[in-house]
């Protein structure tokens, strides 16, 4: 699928509706919503390492000039980065959640699992006064995203910046409770979350998880499951599957009964031990269930690596929305590229999306020319 035909899929009259619905143009006519949502992907896509200065750049551009339709209107940077600062992120997190649903289909993903992880991104603390300081010789602070995953694509995201969000503890339970997984889904996150009250709030509000916990948790068996024959090709062979009560921290039995399946890893010999609050499923289900966490660790280096997350461009509260917003825009897109063209890796991906959308706008520029030699010399003006 081309890069046109994807962009189609967030048309004009979209972003147009979505931006009366959260009132971002109040009072505003240069940087408008939807030049300030182009401007930022058009600069994401196109540069690694995206500024307030590269941004300014590009608005004055020919092409971002032909790809937003902003004739000949000019911006400075300080400009750009007081609109990220004060602009309603709601308007780029209903776009995001837009296309989720929209590619989602489009791809014919119907995905029962979501995957939760977090990552985390340092900034030089002489910047900030918020952020979470992780030992005492380092001048950097840490931002923490906590992203929730559904099939390819992300689906749910949680910004945390205080000191106690180091501990998953606070910040997976979080984005869990708030993205509302339906009866259908199944939650999977790693051994960070380790809070038996969690576990149990889970169990109580009908949120189905699969998750791995420490070797030595105290327990109480119930009773004890059949273990099935191991299917081929599976790299761990488990030994115990029980249904048990666990300790709180209070050393108190929590009634709810969770299932403990205890297993071993083939090539290392490392113990694993998995924790549900699933019964229909085998045992060996459960540990693949688990297995599927791990897709969501690469995407995360995607978003380091190839989008730049680790630089905030905005160190306001209301900007970093708008920017980890964005950054799931482009992943979508970027996926969504990659799959339906069968394309390997994420550099090549990038560069290829970029290389395709500059050739579009060309396009659209000779046939403008054609029609209306006038208004390319607008668009050409002062670029």
């Amino acid at each position: 699928m081309k890069v046109s035909n994807l962009l189609k899929q967030i048309p004009v009259k979209e972003l147009e509706f979505l931006a009366l619905e959260t009132k971002v143009d109040y009072q505003v006519k240069k940087l408008t919503g939807i030049s300030l949502f182009r401007l930022l992907l058009y600069s994401m896509i196109n540069t690694q390492k995206n500024s307030l200065r590269v941004m300014e750049h590009f608005y004055h551009s020919v092409t971002f000039r032909a790809f937003a339709n902003t004739g000949n209107k000019t911006t400075k940077f300080n400009s750009i980065r007081d609109r990220i600062a004060t602009i309603n992120p709601e308007y780029f997190e209903r776009i995001f959640n837009t296309l989720f649903d929209r590619f989602s289909k489009l791809l014919g993903e119907k995905y029962s699992i979501v995957r939760f992880d977090s990552t985390m991104v340092a900034i030089n603390a002489g910047l900030v006064s918020w952020g979470m300081k992780v030992g005492s010789k380092t001048n950097k602070k840490q931002l923490k995203f906590t992203i929730g995953m559904k099939g390819s694509f992300p689906c749910h995201v949680e910004i945390f910046k205080t000191q106690e969000a180091l501990n998953e503890d606070k910040t997976i339970p979080v984005a869990i409770f708030n993205y509302k997984p339906s009866s259908e889904e199944i939650v999977v996150f790693d051994r960070g979350v380790q809070a038996r009250k969690t576990f149990k709030k889970f169990t109580e509000q009908e949120i189905r998880f699969v998750t791995r916990i420490k070797t030595d948790v105290k327990y109480n068996k119930v009773s004890e499951n059949k273990i099935p024959d191991k299917p081929k090709n599976v790299t761990i062979t488990i030994s115990c599957d029980y249904k048990i009560l666990l300790w709180d921290q209070k050393a108190n039995w929590i009634t709810t009964p969770f299932r403990l399946i205890k297993a071993q890893s083939d090539k290392t010999g490392e113990a694993i031990y998995f924790l549900t609050n699933i019964d229909e499923f085998t045992a060996y289900d459960i540990a693949c269930i688990y297995k599927q966490r791990w897709d969501i660790e690469p995407f995360n280096k995607f978003l380091k690596q190839e989008l730049n997350l680790n630089h905030i461009v905005s160190r306001t509260e209301n900007g970093i929305k708008v920017m980890i917003y964005m950054t799931l825009i482009i992943s979508i897109l970027l996926i969504a590229y990659k799959k339906l063209n069968k394309l390997e890796g994420y550099k090549i991906v990038k560069l290829k999306f970029a290389n395709e959308l500059e050739k579009e706008i060309f396009k659209e520029l000779l046939i403008l020319y054609r029609k209306n030699p006038l208004k390319m010399k607008c668009i050409f003006n002062d670029s």
